[in-house]
């Protein structure tokens, strides 16, 4: 998580970067606009989750670990390709599409076996293991604008990736399934999908088996629509923290460290939500940390536009880096730990896989979509661009919360009122 989430999620040191190089001649990002430059960012995130299905497959059919160590090789390679690209397009395939899938490759194998070790502290626990990516993006954003500003972004992507890639594979071992439900569930949809690619097709290009039945449930579809929902609304004022604080008036370096500011309240609010949701109840503490995620955007982000490079404004986008960084994020933790009460141990893995791809097409919609809110041409000089983007994720979160509410409603239907769900 450290490395692989964490620098994804510090994709706003580039997005100023190559915004300011479009104003500029000769170089790959010559004249491109703000939402074809985002696509870059977006479609690493995308396709972090969209490639969920397939990832999940590979992890039945072969150890978790090897999956992560090979993930670690395709990282390092795609940093070194896009240290030597040339044009738009070709940042977008390596530093967007094959970064994405390697992410994916590590990510979802880490917060898909982590979940099988725990069961009263399996928040607390995920809260740890994803707050990973938080202090990574705590430690990124400083490293990567040091590296840029000394030597060059190619050479930063060259020892950035170089580092991450040693890094995923030294740790790979740790990555692998509870030994109980290795042999009681992977073992068994392991043979499942063996039987099927005999007919079909190659073993590890089958996605994992889907229960249909369920998947028309009101449940999995408040779920999945949230999922979708809040996935299209998240990755924005991620990929875009640094500009807007470039159009605030500050510094490349300074604006850089809203992301850190970010990923610092991100780290310690992951730890202290998983522990509050055992305490108080999964879903209800993904309802909450969402719709608060709601509400800093409608408070403080859109005010920010509105008033612009003003001590006022600057101060108001400071706090909504700060509670946007403690509550948006606690999504991601906590998305995989209530699965397992939502749809049982039985279908825990299909299900999980189904709702990354759900997330992974709302984070490639949502984010190049808002983008072209922002005008290119003032993205860097002027706050009030950003109004629309900023409403945009406010008219996005609001209705995931709801659709969280929902879910939480489903599950106590025909059943005694508890408050803990």
């Amino acid at each position: 998580m450290l490395t692989t989430n964490a620098l994804i999620f510090s994709a706003g040191v580039y997005q100023a970067l190559y915004e300011e190089m479009a104003s500029e001649p000769d170089n790959p990002f010559t004249g491109a606009s703000s939402a074809l430059i985002g696509l870059i960012g977006t479609l690493a995130i995308g396709l972090m989750s969209m490639t969920g299905p397939f990832v999940m497959t590979w992890i039945k059919l072969y150890r978790p670990q090897a999956v992560v160590a090979v993930a670690g090789v395709i990282f390092g390679v795609a940093y070194i390709l896009a240290s030597v690209s040339r044009t738009l397009w070709q940042f977008a395939l390596t530093q967007g599409v094959l970064v994405g899938i390697s992410v994916s490759m590590a990510y979802i194998p880490a917060t898909t076996t982590a979940p099988t070790w725990f069961h009263e502290r399996r928040s607390l626990a995920m809260g740890i293991i994803i707050a990973g990516s938080a202090v990574g993006g705590m430690i990124w954003p400083s490293v990567l604008t040091a590296l840029i500003n000394h030597l060059g972004f190619r050479n930063a992507l060259r020892i950035s990736g170089s580092i991450c890639a040693i890094a995923i594979i030294l740790v790979s071992p740790a990555v692998q399934w509870e030994p109980s439900f290795h042999a009681q569930q992977i073992q068994a949809e392991r043979n499942t999908l063996i039987q099927r690619a005999t007919h079909r097709t190659l073993p590890f290009l089958q996605p994992p088996l889907i229960n249909w039945r369920l998947t028309r449930t009101r449940k999995f579809l408040a779920k999945a629509t949230g999922c979708m929902l809040q996935s299209a609304a998240y990755s924005t004022p991620l990929i875009y923290y640094a500009a807007f604080g470039r159009s605030l008036g500050y510094s490349a370096t300074t604006a850089a460290n809203f992301i850190t500011i970010s990923n610092a309240a991100n780290a310690v609010s992951r730890i202290v939500l998983g522990h509050a949701a055992d305490q108080y109840g999964r879903i209800n503490l993904l309802f909450a940390t969402t719709f608060v995620s709601a509400v800093s955007v409608a408070a403080f982000w859109v005010p920010s536009t509105v008033v612009g490079a003003t001590l006022a404004g600057k101060a108001l986008f400071i706090v909504f880096t700060v509670l946007y960084g403690s509550f948006a994020s606690a999504y991601i933790a906590l998305f995989p730990a209530s699965l397992m009460e939502l749809f049982g141990t039985k279908d825990f893995t299909s299900v999980n896989g189904a709702l990354y791809l759900v997330r992974g097409v709302g984070a490639l919609l949502g984010t190049p979509l808002t983008g072209l809110l922002i005008p290119q041409s003032s993205a860097l000089m002027s706050p009030a661009v950003y109004e629309r983007a900023a409403l945009t994720v406010m008219a996005l979160l609001f209705p995931a919360s709801a659709c969280i509410l929902w879910v939480r409603l489903e599950m106590t239907a025909g059943k005694d009122w508890r408050w803990k769900v």
